[in-house]
């Protein structure tokens, strides 16, 4: 039976989250606001006890089970905030709880849904994806007896959700527009369903991961679609496929969606960071991000935006990585290859053409005696419009100039390999491949593919996800390509051939 808008309100009224949750802060981001020339507010759910809103979702679904349900004990498949919120909710309520997490998750989460849920909780590695987990614990359901409890798609978890909205609207009253990420879609269409009840005028903003944009990809289709693949930063959005009950509340009370880059994320992590003195994780800093793009895009000044900060469990190794990027993300810094006559004094005429900009890096590697090629980073004052500027400048001055600054292989990968070139000519193809972290990946790729074919590039990146980004190149004939493409079928790792793409073509190969 579908839950109509009127029931959804009276279920997100009468939820009884603040069993666990608290009123989290509506924060004014007083310097950010001032740079936009709006007034920028954020909900901080990272204040929930397991710092993240996912705890309002399983507790109130919790709260709807009978007697004898709560007594044979719940099961959810996660890696991340569902876990741990329902391992919180199963432990106030002094019920069993079984948690099925992939083999490939990172220690620290499993600990924290371990620690969040203490002898109520029993944890179940399985598999090396979410997808593998996922189907096992519906098995642990239907075998056991156990009540599955879902991370996004079921109307209780989504109303426990709305309960920001009730209490966004109670601290500010007057907001034009609310942005929201969406994964699977549970947070935007409880915050919707409320929100366009009470305040019809009030813009809903969806917010997505360029890299797990299955919302967008749903509204194109007209149907709920299943992306081929997800990006793997954003962690707390990565979901292939969105809810059937989500989607049908989104594509009606959402006004608009948007999709946000990994670097603009990575700049709005800092923008938090400068306001508040918190650290959000990736899909928690995703209404920032869209926030500060569409006031550009749209103009927008004098307005009161909203935006939600749903998560605050960030692995720490992970702020390598948003360090990394998040100048890029802010246009304060660009990356670019430029080839420079192979002579003395090359290096200083071409400082000199950069007009005193400050330079944020400079790898360099001798090419032949007539040329070198060169990766540079510039720190920028004036964005986009500045760098075009350079470019010009630099394409008048007679060099060779290629922008970098949205290549994702050269920032993951090149840029801290620049200069190796393979002693002779080889029949080089390129891969890009995300490795899952558990013992043995390794050892299965180089068993499937690194026996009849010679690895001649191998180069690898994890910055604290379930999966490491790796790049490696192989010396395939062009008759044994069809035999390797059947070996890359059976090895099943997610991965792209890339070896027409500028960064390696210019630097490696």
């Amino acid at each position: 039976m579908t839950v109509s808008q009127h029931d959804y309100l009276k279920k997100i009224l009468l939820a009884p989250v603040y069993d666990v949750a608290v009123h989290s802060e509506l924060s004014a981001m007083s310097r950010l606001s001032q740079l936009l020339g709006n007034d920028i507010y954020l909900k901080r759910e990272d204040q929930q006890p397991v710092k993240s809103f996912k705890l309002r979702g399983a507790y109130n679904r919790l709260s709807t089970l009978t007697s004898a349900q709560l007594e044979s004990g719940v099961i959810a498949a996660s890696a991340g905030n569902h876990a741990q919120g329902l391992a919180f909710g199963a432990r106030k309520k002094g019920i069993h709880a079984t948690i099925v997490m992939p083999e490939t998750t990172p220690d620290i989460k499993v600990d924290a849904v371990r620690r969040f849920g203490g002898t109520f909780v029993n944890i179940v590695l399985h598999g090396t994806n979410f997808d593998a987990a996922s189907k096992h614990a519906q098995m642990l359901a239907e075998t056991q007896g156990y009540t599955f409890i879902p991370p996004f798609d079921d109307p209780d978890v989504i109303a426990g959700q709305g309960t920001i909205a009730r209490e966004l609207l109670e601290q500010n009253p007057n907001l034009d527009i609310v942005f929201v990420a969406i994964g699977g879609g549970g947070l935007a269409a409880g915050i919707a369903v409320y929100l366009k009840q009470l305040k019809p005028d009030i813009r809903i903003i969806g917010v997505e991961s360029e890299e797990s944009a299955c919302f967008k990809a749903a509204m194109e289709a007209g149907s709920i679609v299943t992306l081929p693949s997800v990006g793997i930063f954003a962690d707390g959005v990565a979901v292939k496929t969105m809810g059937t009950e989500t989607f049908r509340l989104c594509k009606t009370l959402v006004d608009e969606t948007m999709t946000v880059t990994n670097d603009e994320i990575c700049a709005a992590i800092k923008d938090i960071f400068d306001d508040t003195r918190v650290i959000a994780e990736p899909a928690g800093a995703m209404s920032i991000a869209a926030i500060k793009k569409y006031t550009k895009q749209h103009g927008i000044k004098g307005k009161k935006l909203g935006g939600i900060l749903c998560g605050a469990n960030i692995n720490f190794h992970t702020l390598r990585y948003v360090s990394e990027r998040c100048e890029l993300g802010e246009q304060k810094e660009a990356v670019f290859a430029v080839k420079i006559p192979e002579r003395r004094g090359a290096f200083k005429q071409f400082c000199e053409v950069l007009g005193g900009k400050a330079i944020t890096e400079f790898n360099y590697r001798y090419a032949n005696d007539s040329d070198a090629h060169i990766f540079v980073g510039v720190n920028l004052k004036g964005g986009k419009p500045e760098f075009a500027e350079l470019n010009a400048s630099l394409t008048d001055q007679g060099y060779d100039c290629f922008d970098m600054s949205d290549n994702e292989l050269a920032k993951l990968h090149v840029r801290h390999m620049v200069g190796g070139r393979p002693p002779a000519l080889l029949n080089e193809v390129m891969f890009t491949f995300e490795f899952p972290e558990h013992p043995g990946a390794l050892l299965k790729f180089l068993n499937t593919l690194g026996e009849r074919w010679n690895i001649t590039l191998f180069h690898y990146r994890n910055h604290g996800a379930a999966e490491g980004l790796v790049l490696a190149g192989f010396d395939i004939p062009p008759e044994s390509r069809e035999a390797f493409d059947t070996h890359l079928k059976q090895l099943n790792y997610q991965h792209q051939d890339v070896t027409q793409n500028p960064a390696y073509r210019f630097f490696l190969s």
